[in-house]
């Protein structure tokens, strides 16, 4: 099975900047959409950005601060974050077929093992 492996995370001071990075194992993220949701504990996931095509799509709470892109040869996709804030901390994971953005949460997802972001001073 198809697996994600996301890096980039991290502890960053309130404000600060870090970029997600999700490739496949298999060499190409041949997805028609994909994106990244986050879980902090205690809380709901929470669908975080999509991109499929050339559309770009984000959650209210990350609008403006975050920008989610892919590399022509499809072979990593990428979130930046900016401006961070302590309620940003999360686990955040790649997904394929953006569940919460463009579908529901129901059904096997394709996504990676996740990366601990830290928003904290």
């Amino acid at each position: 099975q198809e697996q994600l492996v996301e890096s980039g995370g991290g502890l960053v001071q309130p404000g600060g900047s870090l970029r997600l990075s999700c490739e496949a194992s298999r060499g190409t993220l041949d997805y028609y959409a994909i994106g990244w949701f986050r879980q902090a504990p205690g809380k709901e996931r929470e669908a975080v950005s999509c991109i499929s095509d050339s559309t770009t799509r984000y959650s209210e709470a990350v609008k403006g601060r975050f920008t989610i892109s892919r590399d022509k040869d499809k072979k990593t996709m990428y979130l930046q974050m900016n401006s961070l804030k302590p309620e940003d901390t999360a686990i955040y994971y790649c997904v394929a077929d953006c569940p919460g953005i463009l579908t529901g949460w129901g059904g096997l997802m394709i996504r990676g093992q996740g990366t601990q972001v830290t928003v904290s001073s």
